[in-house]
């Protein structure tokens, strides 16, 4: 055989004998990974990270929760990366500063007016453990939360992306 019905014998079996089925075989196989790739971002986004609510509960429901973030750890940046973070998912961040030590070990969310829910919501958008969700009222605070980050940092969703 000359080499030229080799490659059509090739073509051939790679093909099937009807090429058109075989064009609608790989559309076919192409939508499946496509449906595959929605079906497994629908699954990631409503099971395993659900989106943030950013709104307050209570009596100013609605507007966006306010936030502090401080540096309680020392590290350089720390604030700054969580407070982007927040950001990022719609938070209001006011201010950003260092916490009164850089002795703190666990991360906290600190509720500042009164509305625990709030700073539970914001607690679960960074990966702080509910423990660590505490209320200390302060009515010269005009934000809503504080969040302190801790050496305990490594372990917050900000620093796994």
């Amino acid at each position: 055989m000359d080499p030229s019905g080799n490659k059509r014998n090739l073509f051939h079996r790679l093909l099937g004998k009807n090429p058109r089925t075989s064009v609608l075989n790989i559309l076919i196989g192409i939508l499946g990974l496509i449906v595959g790739y929605l079906l497994f971002a629908f699954l990631q986004r409503s099971f395993f990270h659900p989106p943030v609510e950013t709104a307050r509960l209570g009596e100013s429901e609605g507007e966006i929760i306010q936030i502090d973030v401080l540096n309680g750890c020392g590290d350089a940046g720390m604030a700054a990366k969580s407070a982007a973070f927040l950001r990022a998912r719609g938070y209001d961040v006011v201010e950003m500063r260092n916490y009164k030590t850089f002795d703190l070990e666990h991360s906290l969310v600190i509720d500042r007016v009164g509305n625990l829910d709030n700073a539970q919501r914001v607690a679960y958008a960074l990966g702080v453990v509910k423990e660590n969700v505490i209320q200390q009222m302060n009515h010269d605070y005009y934000v809503d939360v504080s969040v302190v980050i801790g050496s305990d940092y490594r372990l917050l969703k900000p620093f796994h992306q």
